[in-house]
């Protein structure tokens, strides 16, 4: 049985390892300053860890300790209305996530299946939109500002509302935008979000559209640091525009696509807004983080839950480190 105090105990350790850490920081800055005999004062370096402390205390409770509580709580039957009857289980939470996931009639693996084929599709497409989109606004021509505005606007806008706008434009009733429209032209109505055929399809093509601005903007970051010379060196060569945007922009925007890559495949990984708020817990709609949510929340089962979660981090990690591996060449 767990202790009652463990969890501030625990807390407590790391808070003092973290500081430990953030002291040895220091002492080896100052080790550093002497070795280059460069001047340290005491005064100006007061002023930078005072900078530090707010991101250093967010950063240890809303990140170091969660994941140190999860990882702790992945080894035990831990239920959040009973936080006192916390029993040490070793392995049994990994044990059952590995049953399910090959066992395809449970829920966690048409999770699996879903955020699969989710990030398969949504990924490629993403960054697809935003790079063509960054071309187009990277174009000298008027009008480029409203354009960008537009397609940044979905970014701001929030990932209920934006879901719960779609749900409306894509009601399955004859009231509903999209099926107006196909009333139009004698076409029967469509349920898009709750045939299992389209479900999936409409939530990629939706977290594409909402999330291809913030990229877009990136990459118009990047177009905006290729040399011009290069352009124009190209072209002296005879490149028409197709040749000097594989020759020229491609390899500039390599490292930039390395960044989008990875982080748009963790976000995407992520995904459980919207499959929560337009379908609901449904074969078709689940995904392992909204499988999470259920898990820990809805069932209680906060043990099981940090169990699958730590296994989907070690998933994600691993292909992320790979993508940088295999992407990133020698740097």
């Amino acid at each position: 049985m767990f202790s009652k105090n463990i969890l501030l105990v625990s807390a407590l350790i790391i808070l003092a390892v973290f500081v430990a850490i953030f002291v040895i920081v220091v002492i080896l800055d100052i080790k550093k300053a002497k070795r280059l005999q460069q001047k340290y004062t005491w005064k100006r370096t007061l002023t930078a860890l005072l900078f530090l402390l707010p991101a250093c205390i967010l950063a240890y409770f809303f990140v170091l300790l969660p994941i140190i509580y999860s990882l702790a709580y992945s080894f035990t039957n831990y239920k959040l209305l009973k936080p006192n009857q916390i029993e040490f289980i070793g392995f049994d939470n990994f044990i059952l996530a590995f049953k399910e996931m090959f066992n395809k009639d449970q829920k966690l693996s048409r999770a699996v299946l879903n955020t699969l084929y989710f990030v398969v599709l949504v990924v490629p497409l993403q960054i697809g939109l935003a790079l063509l989109l960054a071309l187009f606004c990277n174009a000298k021509m008027k009008g480029n500002t409203i354009f960008k505005v537009c397609f940044f606007t979905p970014v701001v806008i929030s990932l209920s509302v934006t879901s719960y706008l779609w749900k409306q434009i894509l009601s399955p009733s004859e009231s509903g935008m999209f099926n107006s429209i196909l009333g139009l032209f004698n076409i029967p109505a469509k349920d898009l979000l709750n045939d299992p055929k389209t479900t999936m399809p409409t939530i990629v093509f939706i977290s594409a559209w909402q999330g291809c601005g913030y990229q877009m903007l990136i990459f118009l970051s990047a177009l905006t640091g290729i040399r011009k010379d290069l352009y124009e060196a190209a072209r002296l060569d005879g490149c028409n525009a197709w040749h000097r945007f594989w020759k020229v922009t491609v390899p500039g925007l390599r490292p930039t696509v390395l960044y989008v890559l990875v982080t748009v495949f963790i976000g995407a990984c992520r995904i459980m807004v919207q499959p929560m708020l337009m379908v609901g817990y449904h074969d078709n709609s689940v995904t392992l983080s909204y499988f999470m949510y259920e898990q820990g929340f809805s069932n209680q089962l906060v043990g099981y839950s940090s169990a699958i979660a730590l296994l989907m981090t070690i998933i994600v990690g691993t292909i992320t480190l790979l993508q940088r591996k295999l992407l990133g060449g020698k740097k």
